[in-house]
């Protein structure tokens, strides 16, 4: 039997603050939900082991704090970044609206190699018209539902259909 390959995988997960980033990424960690809210200090990182086909990946996921003290650290924490998720809460307007500044100071901070093919994804609490159109927008970003209190959508994200384009992500 062959060994299986292993490949790291950073995941940046961004946000306004209080959007729930840390409380999805311990759902989908540790299957733990608290609602005990503790605001990230600088960052934060847990890793989680998935496989898909004959690959094993490890996931290094970074939850970074928003706040302003904290901007500066974003070029070492975005830099050989594989992803970027971005969270919003579907009862926060705001934290929708600051998609679009996320996703730019990502960019800017991250210089990926290929900034227009960059995978992102967004995580929303709830289909809402206005991400669909965001998300088709930016070159159609798969989204998704999930809930962290009701652990829906937060394990198996993937392999789900996208409902703002259709496809199998």
């Amino acid at each position: 039997m062959p060994a299986r390959r292993r490949t790291l995988l950073k995941v940046i997960i961004l946000g306004d603050s209080g959007v729930g980033k840390t409380s999805l990424m311990n759902q989908y960690v540790h299957k733990k939900f608290s609602n005990q809210y503790k605001a990230t200090i600088g960052a934060d990182f847990l890793t989680k082991e998935v496989q898909f086909e004959d690959r094993i990946f490890t996931l290094q996921i970074w939850d970074t704090a928003r706040q302003e003290r904290f901007q500066s650290l974003g070029v070492a924490f975005y830099r050989g970044a594989d992803c970027c998720v971005l969270v919003y809460d579907v009862n926060n307007m705001k934290s929708f609206d600051n998609l679009n500044n996320w996703r730019d100071q990502f960019l800017i901070q991250a210089i990926p190699s290929d900034p227009d093919n960059f995978p992102f994804v967004v995580l929303v609490t709830k289909l809402i018209k206005k991400s669909r159109a965001w998300c088709a927008s930016k070159g159609n970003i798969p989204y998704f539902e999930t809930s962290a209190k009701e652990v829906f959508n937060v394990e198996d994200w993937r392999g789900r259909r996208d409902r703002s384009t259709g496809c199998e992500c």
